[in-house]
């Protein structure tokens, strides 16, 4: 009889020993789940760390997120920012580094601040203005249709410029990130292009193609490219785009018959209608037939 009520209380004991451990790794849905982007931008990167509230049939701004209030803008833990480079936010300049995002929502302007105290999540009781790092005024957009989830993204990105857009229920509230990128690539330029038997032509000419920089020198570095890969169709086409900027249509539109040829060997179909076109718009600026 010992022997069944010991058997008994272990059987018990083991239930119960899995019974925790099955509650202690029991997995359930977020109700505000985590989200994180990263975005190339300039020569660095921006990282998004936010969590991600719903609707679920609430009236949100001026209700659940108070008009003239510090918001922690999403949900959960401090809705964080990363540049690996500086920036600046509506042409206030921040150093790289990594911050948290709050705001101040109105109906007709928001405040939105970026924060030093990344572990103040919700506790906005406690937010202290002399730990932000600074703090600027956009307008909000009202949307026709309702967006059901907070939704933070990066968009109308260029090499130098993106917006980091808000968007919840019906508004959406864009804010301006830029960076500026030219004093360093140019100082990249000038040591990677000291002597070497590497030297990156190519991609040094195309940068003083893109910004407008001295022609001549891009003439230059992009020949020598082509020196080092005479098929090189690539460099071949950036030659004919150089030339039609320097208004040399007639040389234009023979280097990118060569580029043409050099492309079909090579079976690349997009470099074939990059040079069509170029060559269409040289005769029609050069008045060639």
């Amino acid at each position: 009889m010992i022997k069944i009520k010991k058997l008994i209380a272990l059987t018990a004991a083991a239930l119960l020993f899995v019974f925790n451990i099955n509650a202690q790794t029991l997995k359930v849905p977020a109700p505000s789940p985590l989200q994180t982007i990263k975005q190339n931008f300039g020569i660095g990167e921006v990282t998004l760390e936010y969590s991600r509230p719903s609707i679920k049939g609430r009236v949100i701004f001026g209700d659940v997120v108070p008009f003239g209030k510090v918001w922690r803008t999403g949900a959960n833990a401090t809705t964080k920012i990363t540049f690996t480079e500086d920036i600046t936010l509506e042409g206030k300049l921040v150093v790289a580094g990594t911050y948290g995002i709050y705001s101040v929502p109105n109906k007709t302007e928001w405040e939105i601040m970026l924060y030093k105290d990344v572990t103040l999540g919700g506790d906005v009781a406690n937010y202290k203005p002399e730990n932000e790092v600074l703090r600027v005024k956009v307008k909000p957009t009202l949307l026709l249709t309702k967006t059901e989830t907070f939704t933070m993204e990066f968009a109308d990105i260029t090499p130098t410029t993106c917006s980091l857009e808000l968007v919840w229920e019906k508004t959406r509230v864009s804010v301006k990130l830029s960076t500026d990128i030219d004093t360093k690539v140019m100082k990249n330029i000038e040591t990677v292009m000291a002597p070497s038997d590497k030297r990156p032509y190519y991609q040094s000419a195309s940068y003083y193609y893109e910004n407008n920089k001295d022609l001549n020198q891009a003439f230059e570095w992009v020949n020598k490219a082509i020196d080092q890969n005479p098929k090189a169709y690539w460099a071949i086409t950036l030659k004919a785009k150089i030339l039609s900027k320097q208004k040399d249509y007639k040389g234009s539109i023979e280097t990118s018959e060569k580029a043409i040829v050099a492309a079909k060997e090579d079976q690349n179909d997009d470099y074939v209608k990059i040079n069509e076109k170029l060559i269409a718009e040289n005769k029609k600026e050069g008045k060639i037939k």
